[in-house]
């Protein structure tokens, strides 16, 4: 029986997507729930499973077509076996002729080289298939580090370069791919960012000495209770949903002549991929437990790395916090997510000398950043939100105690 492999219903928000990598070629078998090709909107990527098992008689779209809800994308014979790989007939030769078939045996095996090159070219997205091409490069024989090991163009490029040396006259490739859809996403809102919010950045720092010596005191206890590492992040996001109460406009959001006040957290946290930056939101942060906010956050970063993070994962936020310290950032000026109206950057921890009771001291520093939209936010409400933010870092059990 032919079963229809359709497009999931999208949201309102969402249009259409892109056909990013079938990951089942016409004749394969393929098993119930088996995630058939993957389809990237310019938020997540989604995994379309099969409903049934038998094998994939057609597919309707190539990658890199643009589909819409419903459209049927494969069909499926259900309840099929894939053909078995034809055998070469072994034919029984006389016996004077035993030495020219032995020294005829090693012909499959050179024509199994370019069968195995070309089932690898064909795996290959477009940027790792110019880079091939252009270094010369068999992409066979290269070891894929990508998702579900596919080969990728850093592979092919390091390939090249541990062969030549990585130095002398080599290629000098160069590419121009499209942009992937969440990435085409991510420029077009930071364009809207920049182009309608009147945006200004504050600075602070913080002392960490305390929340290291807590984490330290604490974190083996809370392992064993929790199941989950006690990090710096859950933190961060308890202080700012306290603060976010206190200061409810930095909450805030701009809706034409309105200002809509959240009186909830719910708030986003930035996740660096492979696609790039997404930011699932942790909701209700005002209510959650250290543990809670740990789980959440494991959960999405793992969702992330593997491609599970649902739309509604993503939206509806209302603060962001993003940690460039993850990648050795000292400093920096986030960009305001909209519609919300500030976010708060983290940095790397730095041991440095300050001043403490008329004594030079080396301490664990962090600068903070806050870049909020001034159309709503006055630079006084931006201070004393991240001066908050340092008093209760700088005196952790003030967020245990609610204070």
């Amino acid at each position: 029986m032919a079963i229809e492999v359709k497009v999931p219903v999208l949201p309102e928000s969402v249009s259409d997507a892109t056909i990013a990598t079938w990951n089942k070629k016409v004749g394969d078998s393929v098993a119930r729930d088996e995630n058939l090709v993957d389809l990237e909107t310019d938020k997540v990527v989604l995994e379309v499973p099969s409903p049934v098992d038998g094998v994939l008689a057609e597919i309707r779209f190539e990658s890199g077509a643009t589909v819409t809800s419903q459209q049927v994308l494969a069909v499926i014979e259900e309840g099929a076996a894939a053909a078995p790989k034809a055998e070469t007939p072994k034919a029984e030769a006389p016996a004077k002729s035993a030495a020219p078939a032995k020294a005829a045996a090693p012909a499959p095996a050179k024509a199994a080289a370019p069968a195995r090159a070309a089932a690898a070219n064909e795996q290959l997205p477009p940027g790792a298939r110019f880079a091939a091409e252009t270094a010369g490069v068999d992409a066979a024989q290269v070891e894929g580090t990508g998702r579900r090991g596919a080969v990728t163009k850093e592979d092919i490029l390091n390939y090249a370069a541990g062969r030549s040396g990585g130095v002398g006259g080599g290629a000098r490739p160069e590419e121009r791919v499209p942009m992937t859809r969440i990435r085409a996403r991510i420029a077009e809102r930071l364009m809207q960012s920049k182009n309608s919010i009147a945006m200004l950045t504050s600075f602070n720092e913080i002392n960490l000495r305390k929340v290291m010596a807590m984490r330290k005191e604490l974190g083996e206890q809370f392992q064993k209770d929790h199941g989950i590492k006690l990090g710096f992040m859950s933190f961060f996001a308890k202080a700012a949903a306290n603060a976010l109460q206190k200061y409810p406009v930095v909450n805030a959001s701009v809706d034409g002549n309105d200002i809509i006040y959240h009186g909830y957290a719910d708030i986003s946290i930035a996740v660096s991929t492979d696609r790039g930056l997404v930011t699932p939101v942790l909701r209700n942060v005002e209510r959650m437990t250290f543990a809670d906010v740990e789980k959440g956050i494991d959960a999405y970063a793992r969702a992330a790395r593997e491609g599970g993070l649902k739309l509604e994962d993503l939206q509806g936020g209302t603060f962001t916090i993003t940690n460039g310290g993850t990648f050795g950032s000292l400093l920096s000026t986030p960009i305001v997510n909209p519609p919300q109206s500030a976010i708060l950057g983290m940095h790397t921890i730095k041991e440095r000398p300050i001043v403490e009771n008329g004594q030079v001291v080396a301490a664990p520093m962090m600068y903070i950043a806050l870049s909020y939209d001034h159309r709503i936010i006055d630079g006084k409400d931006a201070v004393l939100f991240l001066v908050d933010i340092k008093n209760q870092l700088e005196n952790p059990h003030r967020m245990l105690l609610g204070m």
